[in-house]
């Protein structure tokens, strides 16, 4: 185990959640430094290569020091360093899984799209684009996580997808993309496990609804109006 890691994250960022659910899986500690991606700070640029988070300071027991950064290689080597491995040890099945830790990715960028569609029509479009990605992975979904009883990276990489699905569903007051039935129990799932729930602040729903508002998007707007009703 290194001597020290250090995530560098945002506060919503759904690829930093992937990182803090697989450390908390397997109950591996680090610390957590939120910078203002609006306003990066000189030494956040200097320390990522591409400017995005996460990236992971990795301090080893000599005293030397890396720099991990892509979700998905900070994931893997967390599950690597501690603990039974949450991807299989099987080449073909591994190989699949981490085939749908991308399928995982896509589906992010998808919501991206979703809660940016300046326009009703364009947001009706990317809805049935993100409902036909779901469909495709209601197929694959083998209960009650991804690919049966055990927890494992692809649960890790789809569940801040679903928060962010969960969230909007909450605000709006029904599903803004019809989940089917397999897709809606693992969802349901993944929301109430420790690690899941607890990979953001408490105030996570909020922040994500004056992002999305401050988009000026269809999706922003609905979010605005609803939240103007509760008020």
């Amino acid at each position: 185990m290194p001597e020290r890691l250090r995530l560098i994250s945002h506060k919503l960022c759904p690829f930093v959640q992937r990182a803090v659910i697989v450390a908390k899986e397997k109950e591996i500690p680090f610390e957590r430094v939120d910078v203002d991606l609006a306003n990066k700070p000189d030494w956040f640029l200097k320390l990522s290569p591409t400017g995005k988070v996460p990236v992971l300071e990795v301090t080893e027991t000599d005293g030397s020091t890396h720099v991990l950064f892509e979700s998905s290689v900070i994931a893997e080597y967390l599950d690597e360093i501690s603990g039974e491995p949450l991807l299989p040890r099987q080449p073909i099945s591994k190989a699949r899984q981490r085939a749908w830790v991308e399928f995982a990715s896509a589906t992010i960028a998808d919501i991206g799209k979703l809660y940016t569609a300046p326009t009703e029509d364009a947001y009706a479009d990317a809805a049935r684009a993100l409902r036909d990605r779901l469909l495709q992975l209601e197929q694959q979904v083998e209960g009650p996580w991804f690919a049966g009883s055990r927890f494992g990276l692809v649960d890790a990489a789809f569940a801040p997808a679903f928060r962010y699905l969960e969230v909007f569903d909450w605000r709006i007051g029904r599903e803004v993309v019809e989940r089917p039935a397999k897709v809606r129990a693992w969802s349901d799932a993944l929301t109430k496990r420790d690690s899941v729930r607890t990979a953001v602040r408490d105030d996570y729903p909020e922040q994500l609804i004056d992002f999305v508002i401050a988009k000026n998007s269809h999706l922003g707007r609905l979010l605005e109006r609803h939240a103007l009703e509760l008020a």
